[in-house]
């Protein structure tokens, strides 16, 4: 259940992100630049394969680490943001070093993704203490 649940909520998250703030803010940072954060099918086609990436990572991650480590919602944010910092503080910091993002976008994306991966980590908790650590 808790990978049913963070695939809706993490492909809501992303969209949302995605169309009201990634894609008009890179719009507009990058003008010059041609088709900059385009949607076509082959774009949405990469971008399913990504959430699905993300999906398996941010429930399949903290539920180990839980099961592991020990489970409390303290733990699972710990958890969530150590799956943040592996996937989109390291996106985010090198399409900045390759001037493909500027710290305005940064500052919107990366705190919005955080949230998004905190909250998957703590659905991952909640599934598992109610299921006494069983598979996600």
């Amino acid at each position: 259940m808790a990978i049913l649940v963070n695939f809706i909520w993490i492909n809501a998250s992303e969209i949302f992100r995605y169309f009201a703030f990634v894609m008009p803010m890179m719009r507009e940072a990058f003008p010059t630049l041609p088709d900059v954060a385009p949607m076509n099918l082959p774009v949405f086609m990469i971008w399913g394969v990504w959430d699905t990436i993300l999906v398996i990572a941010a429930t399949l991650v903290p539920w180990m680490a839980l099961k592991v480590f020990g489970a409390s919602p303290l733990r699972a944010v710990v958890y969530g943001t150590g799956v943040w910092l592996a996937v989109f503080v390291i996106l985010w910091l090198a399409l900045y070093n390759m001037n493909l993002a500027n710290l305005a976008v940064l500052a919107v994306a990366l705190p919005l993704a955080w949230l998004e991966l905190v909250v998957a980590s703590l659905v991952v908790w909640w599934f598992t203490a109610r299921n006494g650590m069983d598979a996600p």
